[in-house]
Parts: structure tokens; C-alpha cells; sequence
């Protein structure tokens, strides 16, 4: 008997299966061989009361994808939401997010939120579209605005993702059109998010649709990358690298660099460049501190 994990709280799992929710604890042998049921993991059940709907989880079956953070598992693509004002769209923040997407091999597809607010966002939507990355342009307000993003969502496993306050959770209610969870409230004093997601959950769209709403954060850093290879997560970047003169160029202080000719050649954006470079030091000062 084989179900879907779709809630998360401590140790206890809210598991699909045959049309019916149950509440599962997981065998104390996942915890010696130090892997963990989470959300997304598709699972063999032991049902241990019927009536109670109550079960255990005897087995985890091969994962297609694994996020550790937020920990879930055969996500097909992430969605990565930005608001264009209140919070203002931190691009430096979105540019990690990708790379990490890049890394881990899962489709990327950008929300730009909010655009009853202003007009920004176009030239936010162009940059990416020009990369070759699927953006959307929506106001979770205006539920005509998220037809063709509910169309991108059908038979995936979607995770969405951003930082506090962006809408995630009025993104949500909107694709079901209905109050699904909790909206989130702006701080008038910081114009920051406050988090309403504390946990992980798995919402059924409709069959074999499912969306996952995470924690919302004001920071994100990417761990699994070397500073590198960063360039190799950049996706125009890729095209490029071939026309640097010299080997392991870093594209940062070197001559006669691919990336650097591309910038000049309109084929790269400079802003988009100066995040990279950005990311780059940190990733360098953080592989410093190790040592």
C-alpha cells in the first residue's frame, strides 16, 4: 500500500492514500540509517487502525528529486515568486534560487507578483524571459491574472518558494480560488513579510497537481555550490565560457574573458553580471572561513 506525503509536522506524516488521509509515524529503523520520510516521498504504509486512520511507514521509495531546504522530495519544478513592491524584488536573492535549481536539475519558473503596484516589473520579466526562463506577471488579487500559471502548474509536483511578504500563500488562494491558507500581513514599519507558513504542506490541485507552500525567508544561501562553478549555474553564462582564453577563468579579474566580451556584446545583462560577481565573494569568503 503505497501513499503520498502531504503534511509534515515533528514526527508525525499527513499521508494520501486510497482517497483518505492518515496520520503515520515512521519506523525507528529510518532514523539509524539516517534518512527521513518528508513531504512529497511516496511511501509503503502499514495501516495500524482503520477506524482512527492511523498508520506506519515501513518503506520510502526512490526519490526523482530531493530539496533540503524546505526538505521535499520529487518536486518536477519551483516556482520562484518576487513581489514588485512591498517587498521590493530582491533580484540578488532570485539569481541564487536559480542557480540552486540549475544545480539540482529542476525546472525554474518566475512569478512576478503584485504588478497592480506598478509598472517595474516588465523589464524584470524581460531580462528573464530573454534568458530563457518561463515568467509569469500576476496579481494573486486578480484570479484572471493566474490562468495561464494554474495551465504550468497541471501534473507537476510544484514547490513555491520566496521571501516573506512576496504573496505566496494569496498566490495559493487565488489558483484554488479559495482561502486555502493563511495570508500573510505587511509590516507597515519595515514593509517586511511576516511568515504565516511554519510548516511544509502538500495542496492537491487536481489529479497528479500538487503545489507546496514552505516558510518564507529573508535570506538564502547556497551551500552545494564551489565558487568555481558557479558560472556553470548561470544559464546564459553557458555559451559564453567557451570563448574565455585561459582555463578555470574564474570571470571575475580575468583578460580576455568570454562572459566579460558578452557583457560588452549585449548577449549578458551587467546587472545580472554584478549579482553574479556578488554571490561569487560570498561563496569565496565562505569557503576562506573553512580553513
Amino acid at each position: 500500500m503505497q501513499g503520498l506525503i502531504i503534511g509534515n509536522i515533528a514526527n508525525l506524516y499527513k499521508i494520501k492514500y486510497n482517497n483518505k488521509i492518515y496520520t503515520a509515524t515512521a519506523r525507528g529503523r529510518f532514523k539509524k540509517d539516517e534518512t527521513t520520510p518528508v513531504v512529497g516521498d511516496l511511501v509503503d504504509l502499514q495501516i495500524v487502525d482503520e477506524q482512527k486512520l492511523e498508520a506506519v511507514i515501513e518503506k520510502i521509495s526512490s526519490r526523482k528529486t530531493y530539496i533540503k531546504r524546505p526538505k521535499v522530495a520529487n518536486v518536477s519544478q519551483i516556482i520562484l515568486i518576487v513581489s514588485i513592491k512591498d517587498p521590493k524584488p530582491d533580484l540578488l536573492m532570485l539569481d541564487k534560487q536559480l542557480a540552486y535549481a540549475e544545480l539540482l536539475k529542476i525546472k525554474p519558473v518566475i512569478v512576478i507578483n503584485k504588478i497592480d503596484l506598478g509598472e517595474d516589473y516588465k523589464q524584470i520579466e524581460e531580462l528573464y524571459t530573454k534568458i530563457g526562463y518561463k515568467v509569469y506577471s500576476v496579481s494573486a488579487k486578480d484570479i484572471s491574472s493566474i490562468k495561464s500559471l494554474k495551465e504550468c502548474l497541471k501534473n507537476n509536483i510544484s514547490v513555491l518558494a520566496g521571501n516573506s511578504g512576496v504573496g505566496k500563500s494569496a498566490t495559493i488562494n487565488a489558483i484554488f480560488e479559495n482561502n486555502m491558507t493563511e495570508e500573510g500581513t505587511i509590516s507597515e514599519k519595515n514593509k517586511r513579510g511576516k511568515n504565516t507558513t511554519t510548516d511544509v504542506k502538500l495542496y492537491e490541485l487536481d489529479k497528479n497537481s500538487y503545489i507546496v507552500d514552505t516558510p518564507g525567508f529573508s535570506t538564502f544561501e547556497i551551500t552545494e555550490i564551489e565558487s568555481k562553478d558557479l558560472a556553470n549555474y548561470f544559464k546564459e553564462f553557458a555559451p559564453e565560457i567557451q570563448n574565455c582564453k585561459y582555463v578555470g577563468c574564474n570571470h571575475i579579474k580575468e583578460d580576455e574573458c568570454g562572459i566579460k566580451e558578452a557583457i560588452k556584446e549585449g548577449k549578458i545583462e551587467k546587472q545580472r553580471y554584478e549579482r553574479f560577481c556578488k554571490i561569487y565573494n560570498e561563496l569565496k569568503e565562505r569557503e576562506a572561513r573553512k580553513w
